[in-house]
């Protein structure tokens, strides 16, 4: 791999660290914005944060046993498809917020949540291995601190823009529950523009 393709490599997973901080942080302030929609008692609205976490729990869990009996799937299907699978199921998620929302169900949006964590955690299986071999071995730490920045910039963002364009920009009076469409539309084509460029990037 020439250097020109490390660079490309390592810019395009460190968007993916900001994403998934960024989206990671959404979720506190989706559990007040549908808590207040769906009139839900405090123990439902934290069910939010309990689908997205336990997604990772659960998808962790199924990769460990999966490895075990067949092996490591990465090994088998390579990083760069481990990528793109893991962004495609992030970018099916985001997507359906969208009827989520059109239709008023909460149990669709708990829904989204989870295959949005199991996305994220098949991109974090992936990622950080990848992100520390891209390049010599002594500098492997600093190139996934410099990662975790980024992921680190999009917790710390999140709640100011995510407020934004959910509570104002996106917002429409009488119909509250729309906000979240467009902003996780968008979100879910950079996950499907990611996984294009990825698939025709050499990596």
């Amino acid at each position: 791999m020439t250097q020109k393709n490390r660079s490309t490599s390592l810019f395009v997973l460190t968007i993916l660290f900001f994403l998934w901080g960024f989206l990671t942080c959404m979720n506190d302030i989706l559990i007040p914005y549908l808590k207040e929609i769906f009139v839900l008692k405090y123990w439902q609205a934290m069910l939010i944060q309990f689908c997205f976490f336990g997604a990772y729990f659960i998808g962790s869990l199924t990769y460990f046993l999966i490895s075990l009996k067949k092996g490591d799937p990465i090994n088998q299907i390579g990083y760069k498809n481990g990528i793109i699978v893991g962004l495609a199921v992030s970018g099916l998620g985001c997507f359906m917020f969208y009827p989520a929302a059109e239709f008023e169900l909460y149990g669709l949006f708990l829904s989204a949540l989870f295959i949005l964590g199991l996305g994220f955690t098949l991109l974090q299986i992936v990622a950080n291995p990848y992100v520390s071999i891209l390049g010599k071995p002594e500098t492997a730490s600093s190139r996934l601190n410099m990662s975790q920045a980024f992921n680190s910039l999009g917790t710390t963002i999140a709640p100011i823009l995510g407020g934004y364009l959910i509570y104002e920009f996106f917002f429409i009076e009488g119909d509250e529950g729309d906000s979240t469409k467009i902003p996780y539309v968008i979100f879910g084509s950079i996950f499907v523009l990611l996984a294009v460029l990825f698939r025709f990037v050499k990596l």
